[in-house]
């Protein structure tokens, strides 16, 4: 057989292998098939070759290895003036964007590869770019202007006959459908895409399809059923060695095992796939797992895990905020924050269970804070964050004896020397918490005193962080207006005047003057406040 036809026979055997995910041998195919191109009347061959195996090292993650055969595939396309060969490089560029999350790269390069198509009347080409634009507009929240590119490709592939890439479309329509809740029509659409894929031997899309299709069975609480799909993918996919199926089945089985309440199979899968996730630099699969994780750790009552997994999958939704404006990173974004907000909340409340006097002192300190740094301004990140930090000021308290938190007499050199340790027990208790605002301060110096006679660090004036002596403000106030083992609550007028009388030694006196005109505001919580805690002690007597 002449080289040109084995070459030709060998290219075919690497797509059916890539079809059936064994991508390493459609890359030792590909390769061998370009050693045997010569003629420079295969320059279009040999681009398609680079463009290939630039898409399969892509989909391992190897992103640089897979921009260079690109690189190669665009020089052989602009040497021979082939149009249609550098509309096809360009979209597939756009692709290995696309599969690391930058969404707003590959946006532009799909117009542009739209452009280019339909420039030189390459009609299947055009549908592919279709079908992606759709992707990225299911992704933006537009599910209208999806639904729409996927009409447009869906047309243009059956006018061609080319059922081998329906399947993968017919996905991404389901995918949509999901996430408008139409669960009927998702679930019609990825099992006429199922069939699709069996039909023409798609294996590896026929896996992402199984995974979806679970998801949408897991958000309707259909729990069995979407094991025995996610089951079935690992099986099929870790043969194959596709990574991104591996790890989305992992995630979902993590879930499952969770609700069941296998927990520690839970973990392990979880585990698995952030690690596979972060290696092949997929944010959002990362910053997903990552949330689910911090369920997991919540279920497990392990609450410095909770707040460590919170934040990464925190991290990683800001950093692909920060690339595009996705309106569903954007949505997850406030869940995730309000998610925040009732664990921090809640492992407050477990702390301050140690001390009856004290239920609720960590939100009322929140909220007389959070009105006294309103006074200054601050942006509406910078609130939130800094509430985070006034509900866990106290934390350290953990580690305090309850008997020493709820002595009525003085306390001893040895007990008053644990007590004052709690802000430092605070900060090591959350050392490894990588807060996206830095609250750490605020645990560690809020009992610091303008005249530098405060603890843990003796700290004076400026030098004690701002929001420490925002927060010293409002948790002194709530002391003084609260009852005690050791004595009464006092009125807020009393309160007010003793701390007046304080001002220069113990608080920043600028920030003193702001407090002054807000305090009256806080009436109606010291009020409430009072009566719950009379309840408390009613109760605890």
């Amino acid at each position: 057989m002449p080289q040109g036809g084995l070459a030709l026979g060998l290219m075919e055997e690497a797509r059916l292998a890539a079809a059936a995910g064994h991508r390493e041998l459609a890359r030792r195919h590909f390769e061998s098939a370009l050693y045997l191109l010569r003629s420079t009347d295969q320059a279009s061959d040999a681009a398609a070759i680079f463009r290939n195996i630039g898409h399969l090292y892509f989909e391992d993650g190897e992103y640089a290895a897979g921009e260079d055969c690109l690189e190669a595939a665009r020089a052989v396309a602009e040497t021979t003036g082939d149009a249609s060969a550098l509309a096809r490089t360009t979209n597939a560029m756009a692709g290995g964007y696309w599969l690391r999350g930058r969404l707003d790269d590959a946006q532009r390069l799909y117009t542009q590869a739209g452009i280019e198509a339909r420039a030189v009347g390459d009609v299947k080409l055009a549908a592919m770019v279709e079908q992606n634009l759709g992707t990225i507009a299911n992704m933006h929240g537009d599910l209208p202007g999806a639904i729409a590119h996927y009409e447009k490709s869906l047309t243009g592939y059956r006018e061609l006959g080319l059922d081998d890439h329906v399947g993968n479309l017919l996905n991404n329509m389901g995918m949509a459908h999901a996430r408008l809740a139409q669960w009927g029509d998702a679930e019609r659409t990825y099992l006429e895409a199922l069939a699709m894929c069996a039909a023409c031997g798609d294996v590896r899309t026929s896996l992402m399809i199984e995974v979806n299709r679970a998801e949408t069975l897991i958000a309707q609480r259909r729990l069995v059923e979407a094991k025995v799909i996610c089951e079935r993918v690992l099986r099929r996919a870790q043969p194959l060695n596709d990574v991104r199926a591996v790890s989305e089945a992992q995630k979902n089985l993590g879930v499952l095992a969770r609700n069941s309440g296998s927990l520690d199979s839970a973990e392990q899968y979880l585990h698995a796939a952030f690690a596979s996730a972060t290696t092949r630099e997929d944010l959002l699969l990362a910053a997903e797992v990552a949330r689910e994780q911090a369920e997991l750790f919540s279920v497990m009552r392990r609450e410095r895990e909770t707040l460590q997994a919170l934040n990464t999958s925190h991290r990683l939704f800001s950093e692909l905020r920060a690339q595009r404006d996705l309106a569903d990173v954007a949505r997850r974004m406030r869940g995730l924050e309000q998610r925040f907000y009732d664990i921090v909340s809640a492992w407050a409340r477990s702390i301050e269970s140690k001390d009856p006097y004290t239920l609720g002192h960590c939100e009322r300190v929140a909220d007389y804070a959070c009105a006294i740094l309103r006074a200054l301004e601050p942006d509406q990140s910078t609130l939130f964050w800094f509430r985070i930090g006034a509900l866990l000021h106290d934390v350290g308290k953990i580690n305090v004896p309850t008997e020493i938190l709820n002595k009525p007499g003085k306390l001893t050199a040895e007990e008053r020397a644990l007590m004052e340790n709690h802000p430092v027990a605070g900060v090591e208790l959350l050392k490894d918490v990588e807060f996206p605002w830095d609250v750490l301060p605020m645990v560690r110096s809020h009992h610091e005193r303008w005249d530098g006679q405060g603890y843990p660090d003796r700290l004076t004036g400026d030098a004690i962080p701002l929001h420490a002596r925002v927060l010293a403000l409002a948790d002194v106030f709530d002391a003084l207006t609260t009852d005690r083992p050791y004595r009464p609550a006092f009125s807020p007028q009393d309160a007010l005047r003793m701390m007046s009388e304080d001002s220069d030694g113990a608080f920043d006196p600028s920030l003193f003057v702001v407090f002054e005109k807000i305090v009256p505001s806080f009436q109606g919580f010291v009020a409430a406040a009072s009566g719950n805690a009379s309840e408390v002690k009613q109760a605890a007597a």
